[in-house]
């Protein structure tokens, strides 16, 4: 199972970046699905949050700015983000909970992480 995100990019101050989240492999269920993200020198952060059932979670800093979604047939992940600041510049990581077969046809359930892409906003 892999989760593969795309979408990071430079734009300045006020614009605005989708970013997707695909996962892939023999998934039989996947249930919450996350934005993470690090800034330099920090801790790493939840953004954003999203259960299966469709009931979203944000961080304070960017309620009213980020739209989380998923599309559980494509098993994909996006975030909308508008009114992009440069406290906004991180690396943003995909998370998701997921049930999949293993290559022995167990079930397996595990938390898997995205490989991270770069947002950097400038000023």
């Amino acid at each position: 199972v892999q989760l593969q995100a795309c979408g990071g990019g430079l734009v300045q101050a006020g614009g605005s970046l989708r970013l997707s989240c695909a996962a892939s492999g023999r998934i039989i269920r996947i249930d919450d699905m996350d934005w993470y993200r690090q800034a330099a020198g920090k801790e790493r952060e939840l953004v954003a949050g999203v259960t299966n059932s469709g009931m979203t979670n944000y961080a304070e800093s960017v309620k009213g700015r980020f739209t989380i979604s998923r599309d559980n047939a494509k098993k994909t992940l996006d975030l909308q983000m508008n009114s992009l600041t440069p406290e906004d510049t991180a690396v943003y990581y995909c998370f998701a909970n997921v049930v999949y077969y293993s290559p022995s046809d167990t079930y397996v359930a595990e938390k898997r992480w995205g490989q991270g892409t770069l947002v950097t906003i400038s000023s």
